[in-house]
């Protein structure tokens, strides 16, 4: 995929953009987001042909399915690690995050 980098963006947005086309097929989750974000920037841009739109969306659900699929193994494995109920069992938790107030 093809990647014209508009002038207006910032050099980080550039970079990131530039490194779509770089990037292995398996990118990490940070990466995978990161690649995410350039790419809705790119769509909400207004620049794209009906065919460049089309293509960027599609590398997005690539992504989102990419960056589901190792959400799910991260929750597998807290999940493993939290096993250590009575009986063997396996005793899920939900996750707390910072304490907000």
């Amino acid at each position: 995929m093809e990647i014209r980098v508009p002038a207006g963006l910032g050099l980080r947005s550039r970079l990131v953009l530039e490194k779509i086309e770089m990037t292995q097929e398996n990118p990490s989750f940070e990466a995978a987001l990161e690649q995410l974000q350039a790419i809705v920037k790119r769509l909400e841009s207004g620049e794209l042909s009906l065919e460049q739109s089309l293509q960027h969306f599609e590398e997005g659900v690539r992504l989102t399915r990419s960056c589901q699929e190792r959400l799910s193994v991260a929750e597998q494995r807290v999940e493993i690690l939290l096993k250590e109920g009575a009986g063997g069992q396996a005793e899920t938790a939900p996750f707390r995050g910072p304490a907000q107030g």
